[in-house]
């Protein structure tokens, strides 16, 4: 057996030899490598090409509050086994507790997520030209629904939310051909139905399933990325920061020909390291997509708001999304936007680029993600969380499918 300290891999004369290899330090691969070691496996090690851990749940200081440069990062209360295994970590006492309240910027109006169940909070000529549309919309005539995205709105949503919202908002959050996108991934959105709508009009109040997230917790003076430093800190000997992999040779499972596994957990992006992975593996990672968003804080009051972050379908405005820091992180002041890297505007008082912010769900990931998972597999070298299986995954579900792929290695 292998044990490793924190010193640099490039001080060792020789090739190191390990168990399990996890490439990246996130939620997903922090939960794998974490449960390894409470299941009593210690011959493992964590490359991260950060200074510090949390992949895209990481947290910056900025005018003396958190900001997550990831972009809003919370706890979906749903998941108790989750909470439980975060909490080990950090405990409860550190975490407020929040009812979801997002919101839907369209022209003037602002009113609630989502906004097929929130139609009452218009005006009421324009609530009765939404419903009109809703009732003409191939969803509610029965009909089959489409394979492409942007027929998917139309036909699930009608003309008038497709394009006074949802045509408007996915351009500018994917800045990609939207007819090239799948609509396997649509589970993510709430399912009003047309009843839902209808009765919400009438009773002046949203009806309908909740949306992801309707209960969330988030730290009460630190941000988001801090649970997964205590997290990394119990690792500390297992963890090598500021490492990037470069090359896999995948017959031996040796990184960058200094380290040696029976097992490689890749969490990064496959693209990453795409020239040393197999020729006909290289030909499907080419086929992943991904988009990239910029994070900028602005210390001033324009947004004030009393939501926790709010959505712009204004294609004129840069970005897509506004948290409203101030009313999650306690003593905080100002927002930050979200915006897609390629609609880029002037930086704000704090700036961070996230190269990888969200996998492109097009119409053949499915199929691709799966031939890459299946090949790679039968190397031992595993895909896992948002990157390695190329999913948009958020952050509790990445830390499950960690916690799963654990277990099929060491049992308790």
């Amino acid at each position: 057996m292998w044990l490793f300290g924190t010193a640099l891999l490039k001080d060792f004369m020789s090739i190191m030899k390990v168990k399990f290899v996890v490439i990246g330090a996130g939620p997903a691969g922090l939960s794998f490598a974490a449960e390894l070691k409470r299941r009593g496996e210690q011959s493992f090690f964590v490359l991260e090409k950060e200074k510090k851990a949390g992949g895209l749940c990481r947290s910056a200081i900025w005018n003396d509050a958190p900001v997550d440069i990831g972009g809003g990062h919370i706890l979906d209360k749903k998941k108790k086994h989750i909470i439980r295994f975060l909490f080990s970590y950090m405990p409860e006492c550190e975490w407020d507790s929040y009812e979801r309240d997002s919101r839907i910027a369209i022209g003037d109006t602002i009113v609630g997520y989502p906004l097929e169940a929130n139609i009452w909070q218009f005006p009421l000529e324009e609530q009765l030209e939404y419903l009109l549309s809703i009732a003409a919309t191939g969803s509610v005539a029965g009909k089959p629904m489409p394979a492409l995205f942007t027929d998917w709105i139309y036909w699930k949503l009608g003309e008038k939310i497709a394009e006074t919202y949802m045509l408007p908002y996915n351009r500018k959050i994917w800045s990609y051909d939207l007819d090239a996108l799948g609509t396997y991934w649509l589970y993510k959105l709430p399912d009003v139905s047309f009843r839902d709508v209808l009765e919400s009009c009438l009773l002046r109040a949203s009806k309908g399933k909740p949306p992801a997230h309707g209960t969330f917790y988030y730290p009460k003076t630190t941000g988001y990325g801090e649970v997964f430093l205590r997290i990394a800190d119990t690792l500390k000997e297992h963890m090598q920061y500021e490492y990037a992999v470069n090359t896999i040779d995948c017959g031996s499972r040796k990184i960058n020909g200094e380290i040696e596994a029976d097992y490689i957990i890749n969490t990064a992006p496959w693209n990453e390291f795409a020239n040393s992975l197999p020729f006909e593996i290289q030909d499907l990672v080419k086929q992943l997509h991904f988009t990239s968003i910029d994070i900028d804080c602005y210390n001033d009051d324009s947004y004030s708001d009393k939501a926790h972050w709010t959505y712009y379908a204004d294609e004129k405005l840069p970005y897509h999304r506004i948290i409203h820091r101030d009313n999650i992180i306690k003593g905080s002041k100002g927002y930050w936007t979200e915006t897609n890297s390629k609609r880029r505007s002037k930086p704000g008082e704090f700036h961070y680029e996230n190269k990888y912010a969200y996998p492109l769900n097009t119409v053949n990931k499915p199929q691709v993600i799966s031939d890459v998972l299946k090949y790679m597999e039968r190397l031992n070298i595993f895909g896992l969380g948002r990157w390695g299986e190329w999913e948009h995954m958020n952050s509790d579900i990445a830390i499950e499918r960690g916690i799963q792929l654990s277990e099929r290695f060491v049992r308790e």
